[in-house]
């Protein structure tokens, strides 16, 4: 979240960055009730004050014996109520202020661009081509099913819409892929690997901004209040929570595979046939904890980090910075990293790439402190690398051949016991 004394001292720029974003900012309310709040804390003070010289002026009374100790002391009890009753207002107030700058959203980086929807975003580079094929390339799902790798009807019967099941080969190869994600981090980009918890607390989805804005997107569990995991983000983000690390432990860099659960409350009637926007699937997520100093450039290092899987599978994909508009409550400044499936005709997002600066580490409380100096918010930054669903669809479409067969990548064939072909 943004500071109060940040939307204090430039509230103007509070309101002109939630407009670029199209999102709503408490502004007002928030200048108001901390105007009142300000209020009540001088008046508070002034009572307590006040309260503690009647309360030594009765003791130096009742020790000379002057009668006047007795009525002096049954005003303090009108004093102490009316300093109570300060403090639950103060408290209220508290409260509310809180609610209120959870609600403000994150302003963009300078370097951002303008922009209310996905025609805004600018193609910074591509990799690879397109892949050409002499005869009329299939999609992902009716390849998938006639090699009887998906079983979506059974998904169906078992869960309801939006799940789907893989089978045989194709959960295998989403096993293989998930492998070399993990590998590809650890071995060659400098990453530490955490297996995390499924299920987190409120007080963790608050920290990472997907509550409360977002609650409706997510799946509740109400016996414990907790939420299963949207994405690693979250509890690989909260591992520091209200800590202090050392700066010479920065930069922290972990990934983590985990399901992902999401209700795609906000996209209704999108993306409904094939294994593209699930309920449950899963992702190879990468999180860094940074210097301030650091974020953007490490930014720029984790979209090449997410990059390299794709480049190592041989998918051709582009890469967009996200306007304004199009990135999200809580980015500072956004990549998306979409790959080519053929069959489709259409590019899919596969990654998502953000800092947030210091946003989610005031709502998480987590900082680092260098030798001889106060703590300061350390930057947070978060990406896929890769979401499996969606590489898996464009894996699919980019290496199936005429036969209705799909060769395996040279990079996968290890993980997929040598062989080379999906039949």
């Amino acid at each position: 979240m943004l500071g109060l004394q940040f939307i204090r001292n430039h509230p103007d720029r509070v309101r002109e960055g939630a407009r670029r974003k199209g999102e709503d900012a408490p502004v007002e309310e928030i200048l108001e009730l901390d105007r009142q709040h300000r209020q009540l804390v001088g008046e508070e003070e002034g009572l307590r004050a006040q309260l503690n010289s009647s309360s030594a002026q009765v003791g130096v009374l009742a020790r000379a014996g002057d009668p006047a100790a007795a009525v002096l002391r049954d005003s303090l009890g009108d004093l102490k109520a009316r300093v109570q009753e300060m403090q639950l207002r103060r408290k209220e107030q508290e409260d509310r202020l809180q609610e209120l700058l959870l609600l403000v959203p994150n302003l963009p980086h300078e370097s951002v661009p303008d922009g209310t929807s996905d025609e805004d975003n600018i193609t910074v580079r591509t990799w690879g081509e397109q892949p050409q094929f002499d005869f009329e390339p299939q999609t992902h799902f009716d390849l998938g099913e006639k090699i009887g790798i998906f079983d979506f009807e059974r998904a169906v019967k078992i869960s309801g819409s939006r799940f789907a099941m893989l089978r045989g080969q194709g959960a295998r190869l989403e096993r293989a892929l998930s492998t070399l994600m993990l590998d590809i981090a650890t071995r060659e980009r400098g990453y530490s690997e955490v297996a995390p918890p499924y299920m987190v607390n409120r007080n963790c989805m608050v920290g990472t901004a997907n509550l409360p804005k977002f609650e409706e997107d997510a799946f509740h569990v109400l016996e414990g209040d907790r939420f299963l995991v949207p994405t690693a983000e979250v509890p690989v983000t909260n591992m520091y929570r209200e800590e202090i690390l050392d700066a010479e432990s920065l930069p922290i860099r972990h990934v983590a595979w985990t399901p992902c659960w999401r209700s795609e409350a906000g996209a209704p009637g999108r993306d409904t046939r094939g294994y593209i926007r699930l309920h449950q699937f899963s992702k190879v997520e990468l999180v860094k904890f940074v210097r301030p100093e650091d974020s953007l450039s490490e930014l720029e290092s984790l979209v090449a980090d997410s990059e390299s899987v794709l480049q190592a599978l041989g998918l051709h994909y582009r890469v967009r910075l996200m306007c304004a508009g199009d990135m999200g409550f809580a980015q500072w400044k956004k990549y998306d990293i979409d790959a080519w499936a053929p069959g489709m005709g259409r590019y899919l997002e596969v990654s998502s790439c953000s800092v947030f600066g210091d946003f989610q580490a005031r709502r998480a409380g987590i900082r680092f402190r260098a030798a001889n100096a106060r703590p300061e918010y350390v930057h947070t930054l978060n990406g896929s690398a890769l979401a499996l669903p969606r590489t898996f669809d464009c894996l699919l479409e980019t290496y199936q051949t005429a036969h209705g067969t799909v060769l395996v990548p040279e990079r996968l064939q290890p993980y997929m016991g040598g062989a080379t072909e999906i039949s």
